[in-house]
């Protein structure tokens, strides 16, 4: 599916397909915009070579998986930025390769699945950003993106409190595999966001051409880098608080298990001579001393009691009862 927003010399907007395309090489003074969405490739291909994209540029953008990256061309910048396709509060999220090729009249975008930053747009208020510039128009995708990853990140705090209680009360192993599930999302995103910054940092050197090094770029620019630095933060707080609830889980297990190893101590160390007891005059030898003795089984009876209660008493004393 090819979509595209033109917006010509006298500022009039208009959207439509990829038959929009003639009419922007048709007029010089005019701006387009064109994002490919789950498109055939060789129409694909056949759109970026039509706007001089570079080979290379265009085939890192139709792999399937590429680490984001920023590339500067003789008259275009290539991004390669992680997208959303899905994403929600339990960090379930379906990332895909969203590419950028920014010249000075065009934006073209290409992602595999839907894009909620790109499909906002397209629906309100991206004309507006075209007309600004092609760059404040790709920017503009990926703070929008970057607002979808910070709502859900956030919302993922609430979660993480509930989590929190719940291992307090009666924590379980399930709580323990919802933990290591976050974590392994939370380094994925934490990764994610990492190459974001480095992407915004490169453009805040002001060194890239269709990124030009004026105080509004420059604004829009370091907005856009505070996000990504505050969606690295969060997601390495986050995995933090995740390790401190699994350690913490594991504390209290252990102390239940050491209480519980305690006891079975205790009742141990109390039945040993009361074993041993039992079995030395359990013995089947004829010619044992107490063997004849008239009340010698009250006795040893009355000991063994006296002995138990004596250590009962002992280990309360100690404080392991």
């Amino acid at each position: 599916m090819i979509r595209t927003i033109l917006i010509n010399a006298q500022g009039q907007i208009s959207s439509g397909g990829a038959e929009l395309i003639d009419a922007w090489l048709a007029q010089p003074e005019s701006r387009i915009w064109v994002d490919s969405q789950q498109a055939d490739a060789e129409q694909e291909r056949d759109i970026l070579q039509t706007f001089g994209c570079h080979p290379l540029a265009i085939k890192d953008a139709l792999r399937d998986r590429h680490p984001p990256k920023l590339e500067e061309f003789s008259d275009h910048i290539f991004i390669l930025y992680r997208g959303i396709a899905g994403f929600d509060a339990g960090l379930n999220y379906t990332g895909q390769s969203l590419s950028f090729f920014v010249g000075e009249r065009f934006l073209l975008t290409r992602h595999p699945q839907a894009a909620q930053s790109i499909d906002r747009l397209l629906a309100d208020n991206g004309g507006i950003y075209l007309q600004r510039s092609p760059a404040q128009l790709a920017l503009k995708i990926m703070h929008t993106s970057a607002g979808i990853y910070l709502d859900n990140i956030l919302a993922f705090e609430e979660r993480l409190g509930e989590l929190e209680d719940e291992l307090s009360e009666a924590g379980s192993d399930e709580h323990m595999r919802e933990l290591m599930n976050y974590k392994s999302r939370l380094v994925k995103l934490r990764r994610t966001f990492n190459y974001h910054k480095n992407i915004t940092d490169e453009l805040r050197t002001g060194e890239y051409a269709f990124f030009p090094d004026d105080e509004n770029m420059r604004h829009v620019i370091n907005d856009l880098h505070d996000r990504f630095e505050r969606l690295h933060s969060l997601t390495q707080m986050f995995y933090d608080l995740c390790g401190d609830l699994v350690d913490g889980y594991i504390s209290i297990t252990s102390h239940q298990l050491n209480s519980t190893m305690r006891v079975l101590t205790v009742i141990t160390a109390i039945f040993v001579p009361l074993s041993f007891l039992a079995g030395l005059y359990g013995m089947n030898f004829e010619y044992i001393p107490e063997l004849k003795f008239q009340d010698g089984y009250f006795i040893l009876l009355g000991f063994m009691g006296f002995l138990a209660v004596g250590l009962l008493w002992l280990f309360r004393r100690m404080r392991w009862l």
